[in-house]
C-alpha cells in the first residue's frame, strides 16, 4: 500500500535495509546490465588496478538504495534520484541503505529524501553513497 503524504514528517527516518554483497550478485548484475568490466568480475584485474579484489558496480549499490526508498514509499512513485559514489564495495561486505525525509511539499504531495549507503571496513564506516537525494510522490 502506498504511503500517504499525511503520514510523513520531516526528519522521519527510512527503515534501513542491509544486504551482504556476493560474487553471484555482482555476476548477475554484470549480465543483466551488460557491464562486464573485469574490475567487477576478475580478482587479478582488480588487484592490478589497486583494489583487494573485485568490487560491486556503483549502480548495483544505487539499486539497493532505490529498493530501500521503494519499500518505504510502499508504491509511491520515485520521480528523481541522484547520488554521489564515494567508496567501493567489496565482496562479503554488508551494505546498509537508509535515509530521512528532508522536505515535504504539500502542493505536489512529494517528499524529498536525503539518502546514503554505508558499510563497515576495518572498524570504520565507509560511505559508498553519500549525499544522495530522491523525490517521491506520495498518495
Amino acid at each position: 500500500m502506498a504511503l500517504r503524504f499525511e503520514e510523513v514528517t520531516v526528519g522521519a527516518e527510512l527503515p534501513p535495509i542491509a544486504r551482504v554483497v556476493t560474487r553471484e550478485d555482482v555476476r548477475e548484475y554484470a549480465e543483466a546490465s551488460g557491464d562486464r568490466n573485469p574490475l567487477h568480475l576478475e580478482d587479478e584485474h582488480a588487484r592490478l588496478v589497486g583494489f583487494p579484489g573485485i568490487i560491486a558496480h556503483g549502480m548495483f549499490t544505487m539499486g539497493h538504495l532505490a529498493s530501500c526508498v521503494s519499500a518505504w514509499a510502499g508504491g509511491g512513485e520515485i520521480r528523481r534520484m541522484k547520488v554521489q559514489f564515494r567508496a567501493y564495495v567489496l565482496m562479503g561486505e554488508t551494505i546498509v541503505a537508509g535515509g530521512r525525509v528532508k522536505h515535504l511539499d504539500p502542493d505536489s504531495r512529494t517528499a524529498t529524501l536525503e539518502l546514503w549507503v554505508t558499510t563497515e571496513r576495518g572498524g570504520a564506516t565507509e560511505w559508498p553513497i553519500r549525499r544522495g537525494e530522491a523525490e517521491v510522490a506520495l498518495a
